[in-house]
């Protein structure tokens, strides 16, 4: 098998020029599934494993580390003019920094640490969708259907157009992954525009409000078929990335102990209070957390200044009198006014009595 292998590989890969392509989808998935099984780890509190990188209490995410194997990669292959060997270096290197990069493609989006949330599933969707893309190139397609030395004509143009314009209506109707490869095989757009919408796409409130039947033949394929794919989707995504944290749910301890020495690090640092990329829940008690230890400075100094000895338990009689007094006042309050006698009358009685 390995010699056959080797001759497949000369033949497709090797001789059309396709070794740097290949070695940059290599890299690509390699990177991305080392990086899953790195933070899975780290989520799990594995004491063999390495955990995150927090220089000075500042955690370093890997996406950083992307970006410079990008940089590094780009300005390689432009300073040696894309020369052998060091074009398939610098792909491999670019698909590693793809793969950091795009697992980490929520936080960019939104801005938060969203990775472990179902927001951070976007991650996913960028990454499968960067390695289909680099897997089409490498076996041939190209996009629209184009393929390599081909002579444009008019007719390939206005299939092009053709193409272009199912594909957009595809991805009105909320078909993402339809309209994805159908943008490099002409034919999947097709069909998937010619099909009902699905329920929550644009497509399906800009036409079918006005057309009742057609809405609810979306809503029953939704939950009969689309279902059905996205459960299999969601296992199959959690079985490459980790289930996501259900709301509410406190993260991992490994997590709460790297953010609570982040957390020390920085409020030594800066005399601010430091609000770090954690969780509403977590946010929240952190918050009633300082400012119990606020409410309990205030109240140190002054217990340090109050009298000792005798003058204190005087100070604490007068104080309990005073209380009481004010219990008792209180009590003959609301009895008159319970008994329907006006507080001035009962204080004349009182009074000349």
């Amino acid at each position: 098998m390995g010699p056959h292998f080797w001759e497949y590989y000369v033949r497709h890969i090797q001789d059309p020029g396709k070794q740097p392509l290949f070695l940059l989808l290599l890299g690509f998935i390699s990177s991305f599934l080392f990086i899953r099984f790195s933070v899975r780890m780290i989520r799990r509190g594995t004491s063999w494993w390495p955990g995150n990188v927090t220089p000075g209490g500042l955690h370093i995410h890997h996406m950083v580390f992307g970006m410079f194997f990008l940089l590094f990669s780009g300005v390689g292959t432009v300073a040696t003019v894309g020369t052998y060997p060091w074009l398939d270096i610098f792909g491999f290197t670019f698909g590693i920094g793809c793969g950091l990069v795009l697992d980490e493609f929520a936080l960019l989006l939104h801005l938060e640490d969203v990775y472990w949330s179902e927001q951070g599933r976007k991650s996913v969707d960028a990454v499968i969708v960067g390695i289909l893309f680099t897997g089409l190139l490498l076996v041939g397609y190209l996009p629209l259907g184009v393929t390599p030395g081909s002579h444009i004509k008019w007719r390939l143009i206005v299939i092009i157009s053709i193409n272009a314009m199912f594909t957009v209506v595809t991805l009105f109707k909320g078909k993402f992954w339809s309209g994805m490869i159908g943008i490099m095989v002409p034919g999947v757009s097709w069909v998937a525009a010619l099909r009902l919408a699905r329920p929550n796409s644009p497509w399906a409130r800009w036409r079918y409000a006005r057309s009742p039947r057609k809405y609810a033949r979306s809503r029953r394929r939704e939950a009969r078929w689309h279902r059905r794919t996205d459960a299999a989707r969601q296992w199959l995504f959690d079985l490459i990335a980790g289930k996501p944290t259900p709301p509410g749910v406190r993260p991992t301890r490994a997590h709460l102990l790297a953010e609570r020495m982040a957390e020390r690090l920085a409020a030594s640092r800066h005399p601010e209070p430091y609000r770090s990329y954690l969780p509403l829940d977590e946010q929240r008690i952190r918050r009633l957390a300082r400012l119990n230890r606020l409410a309990a400075r205030r109240a140190a100094p002054a217990s340090a200044t109050a009298p000792a000895g005798g003058e204190l338990s005087a100070v604490l009689r007068s104080t309990t009198s005073a209380a009481g007094a004010r219990r008792r006042e209180s009590a003959a309050r609301r009895r008159t006014v319970a008994a329907g006698r006006r507080r001035g009358t009962a204080c004349v009685r009182r009074g000349s009595s």
